[in-house]
């Protein structure tokens, strides 16, 4: 067993808007920005205990790490509880339990007047902020996002533990076809270099967030998150800029996704496996090939 290879990823205070753009955004390399969410009444209020408050008696759907399996769609949720048991569960013990894409707009719309878009040159997406949740522990698997957006997540309560990988190191990452994670059967902070050779050439940027902590995610990154303890992130999306991504962007979200779930409907198990196989194969022969040029 080794590590992967990772970088910190940089951080800057305050940053102005021509900066943000002509180094982070031009040329799409991420930022861990410090003090940006400081102004905003979220950054005083926001905490598990002011969710619990706002949100208590809502039922939540639970995901966790477990693999989707045969005839199951590729995000089906584990379970279900009220928000105010959930985070009783999040602020006292670990637990790989996680709220997914939380609607703010939908679910809780009285929290949206606690923050603002930043303003640092993005056209954010203003109809879908969303929140995650995590308890100490819990693990979200490595994918990146299926529409493409530039995205900045902002971190609230506890801490949270970052690794990104740049769109080109996809080819170490072991990723599924017509799917945006990889292998579900690897463990990032256990890499088995035997089996999963590619791995040994994988170069990932790190941070640790911390409360009101921004992170700029540049369109198409890899994302790996683990929940250092438990806590919450909320996520604003921009537009990708390129014409390709755009195009992209539509093919995942209107062809890819429905095609998945019909292949999994129709042939189960068997198309998983199937997909998971190819996706072993091809990646340890192109590293084999790699290794003798």
């Amino acid at each position: 067993m080794g590590h992967i290879k990772t970088t910190p990823i940089e951080r800057v205070r305050n940053i102005s808007k021509e900066d943000f753009i002509k180094n982070y955004y031009k040329p799409q390399k991420p930022v861990l920005i410090e003090g940006l969410t400081e102004n905003w009444a979220a950054f005083q209020k926001w905490n598990l205990d002011y969710i619990q408050q706002h949100a208590g008696d809502q039922i939540v759907p639970l995901y966790n790490n477990e693999p989707t399996k045969g005839k199951q769609n590729s995000a089906e949720p584990a379970t279900e509880m009220k928000m105010a048991d959930y985070i009783e569960l999040i602020k006292t013990k670990p637990t790989d339990l996680r709220i997914f894409f939380y609607d703010l707009k939908v679910k809780l719309p009285e929290l949206l007047k606690d923050f603002e878009y930043p303003d640092v040159g993005l056209k954010f997406f203003k109809r879908l902020p969303v929140l995650f949740f995590g308890g100490e522990g819990s693990k979200v698997l490595p994918h990146y996002d299926m529409d493409l957006a530039d995205l900045v997540h902002f971190h609230f309560q506890g801490t949270k533990s970052v690794t990104l990988f740049s769109p080109k190191q996809t080819k170490y990452l072991y990723k599924i076809p017509f799917a945006v994670h990889n292998l579900e059967s690897i463990d990032l902070d256990n890499p088995d270099f035997e089996k999963y050779p590619a791995l040994q050439y994988l170069e990932g940027l790190h941070a640790t967030m911390k409360h009101g902590d921004a992170l700029y995610m540049p369109s198409g990154y890899w994302h790996y998150i683990k929940y250092l303890d438990g806590g919450f992130s909320m996520t604003l999306r921009a537009f990708p800029r390129h014409l390709g991504r755009f195009g992209n962007m539509l093919y995942n979200v209107f062809f890819m996704r429905h095609f998945e779930n019909v292949m999994r409907k129709s042939f189960g198990q068997k198309w998983i496996d199937y997909k998971e196989g190819r996706t072993f194969t091809k990646t340890n022969t192109r590293i084999s090939k790699l290794k003798k040029s």
